[in-house]
């Protein structure tokens, strides 16, 4: 049986978005440093998938076809982890497509990639 074991993102700046998703998820760089054109994070606990970040000149999809969701406890933690995202960086995105009660808040990284901060107990 095969496991997630890396999620791969591009980056313009892969210092800078490294810098972003380390402070947004408690990971660290599994080498110790960052690299310019390809470092991956993994959790500071040691559990769960890496995120891998390497040097892209490819533009940011408007609508990317792979994504990442990022679960809240909770309708009070996803708006606290959406202040606290968006002042390491991350800024709203204009999304059209928010269905009428939307238990998800679409973000956009400082690279511009797209995820989501998603209310978990919203149903």
């Amino acid at each position: 049986m095969l496991t997630i074991g890396t999620i791969v993102m591009g980056a313009a700046d892969v210092r800078r978005a490294a810098d972003f998703w380390s402070r947004a998820l408690g990971y660290v760089p599994r080498d110790g440093e960052v690299d310019e054109g390809w470092t991956v994070l993994v959790p500071a606990d040691g559990s769960g998938p890496g995120l891998a970040l390497g040097r892209s000149v490819t533009p940011v999809q408007e609508r990317p076809r792979v994504h990442l969701d990022l679960y809240a406890a909770d309708a009070a933690e996803q708006e606290a982890e959406v202040t606290r995202l968006v002042s390491l960086g991350a800024r709203h995105v204009d999304w059209d497509s928010y269905p009428e009660d939307p238990d998800f808040v679409v973000l956009a990284d400082p690279e511009g990639n797209r995820f989501c901060v998603i209310d978990a107990t919203h149903g």
